[in-house]
């Protein structure tokens, strides 16, 4: 008789902590919504063509955030891991207001430029700071972390939420006033932003334990990214779905103009695509992702979605399957994402990070020089089989990361430096949390 009250008390007690987590998680939930009240990003191209930008000076702009963003990437993780993550991801939106009001106040192109490099900054501090801060919370209240990608899939429908306002409210508020307007009515959306983020009880456990000097913490970090071993796959991977994601945002444009859509569909794609970010976030959390068969069937669609995209030329079937792709690109992200977490200590969680974000930059930036070569000789339908290498390349990847002696190796449940965090610990590297605890 004794057996339902256990259980009972076990469901409550869940529930509670459940409660508990969501309430810590409040104020950052709150953050990324406003931060990502980005009004001015559907009519940014309208306004620089009032600025006097032709195309050539519209990829200009591109080149600089994206040259930025390697630059402080890796240091900003660094920064995060041995001071405060909380304080990087508020230097973020400090960078995002002042990239804002520049751009908005500026007369000329070389103005927005400097509005454009102080973007790489916020995008490059962001980057990998909020994931190990909702990583390490879970494992500060809970004492487990099996359900970080139910939580970070929030945070994807969190961030897809305010893209979605932004893209109604910022073409609303262009028309009833001026393009210039949305940039200097996003200033206090991301001043409120930061008041929600300051609220936000930081965790502790990158700080646990003795701190390591900064040189092995730096050499820890680089390791951890670039050796060889079982996280090896695991970064590549991220990379890959990473270019993807980049690309169907980039590029994905391309095939309207290619196609000849009417201006209506234009904001039917964008809403399609920046949807496809929350409900790829909420999918993750619903999908057996340790299941070789569930594996197999999201990179099978990636390539279905890849061609679709390489081999149609009827809008409908291209924007269908630019969202689809995107949606399971979004599923596989936050599971590897999860798997990296897991697989190092919290004193290098946000530099690890940091640095497979670096790595996609690196990457993209040849990518879409070539991409965008080879779609100006042959069309964008001939460019799109590189895609659909890209997606073959992920699927094969993922099919390798879910074989039987792979999944072994990388998700047994080994103890970290920290003894609060569960989760996948490669065994190789067992040695790098032990030599910055040394």
């Amino acid at each position: 008789m004794s057996t339902p009250t256990h259980a009972t008390s076990t469901s409550s007690d869940a529930h509670v902590e459940r409660a508990r987590v969501a309430r810590r998680l409040r104020p950052l939930y709150a953050g990324v919504l406003l931060g990502g009240l980005a009004l001015w990003v559907p009519v940014e191209k309208l306004f620089m063509a009032e600025l006097g930008f032709d195309a050539a000076s519209v990829g200009l702009t591109a080149g600089v955030y994206a040259a930025v963003v390697p630059v402080v990437e890796l240091p900003s993780g660094v920064l995060a891991d041995r001071w405060s993550r909380k304080g990087v991801l508020l230097l973020a939106y400090a960078a995002a207001l002042a990239a804002v009001l520049v751009c908005g106040l500026a007369q000329d192109v070389a103005t927005y430029l400097v509005g454009a490099a102080m973007l790489g900054v916020y995008l490059a501090l962001q980057s990998g700071t909020l994931d190990a801060m909702v990583y390490d919370v879970l494992a500060e209240e809970l004492d487990t972390t099996e359900s970080f990608e139910a939580t970070l899939g929030r945070v994807r429908a969190v961030e897809s939420a305010a893209l979605a306002g932004s893209a109604i409210g910022g073409g609303l508020l262009s028309m009833a006033t001026s393009p210039r307007a949305t940039y200097l009515a996003t200033i206090p959306l991301l001043a409120t932003s930061m008041v929600c983020i300051g609220r936000f009880r930081e965790p502790r456990l990158h700080r646990a334990g003795e701190r390591a000097p900064l040189r092995d913490q730096v050499q820890a970090t680089y390791r951890t990214v670039l050796e060889r071993g079982p996280l090896r796959a695991i970064v590549a991977l991220m990379v890959l779905t990473s270019l993807l994601l980049q690309w169907t945002l980039e590029f994905g444009p391309l095939w309207m103009v290619a196609l000849a859509a009417p201006a209506l569909l234009y904001g039917v794609q964008w809403a399609g695509l920046t949807g496809a970010l929350g409900v790829g976030g909420l999918l993750a959390s619903r999908l057996h992702l340790d299941c070789r068969a569930t594996l197999a069937t999201l990179g099978a669609a990636v390539v279905g979605a890849a061609l679709a995209v390489a081999v149609s030329h009827h809008l409908a079937v291209v924007v269908a399957a630019q969202v689809v792709g995107a949606v399971v690109i979004v599923v596989l992200s936050v599971h590897l994402t999860g798997l990296l977490h897991a697989s190092v200590p919290s004193t290098i969680r946000a530099g690890v990070a940091s640095g497979v974000s670096t790595l996609t930059w690196l990457a993209f930036l040849p990518f879409a020089v070539v991409f965008g070569i080879v779609a100006e000789r042959i069309g964008v339908h001939g460019a799109g089989w590189m895609v659909v290498a890209l997606a073959a390349a992920t699927a094969l990847g993922v099919l390798r990361l879910a074989a039987p002696e792979t999944c072994a190796a990388a998700c047994a449940p080994e103890p970290e430096a920290v003894g609060h965090e569960r989760g996948p610990a490669p065994a190789a590297l067992d040695h790098r949390p032990g030599a910055l605890a040394a």
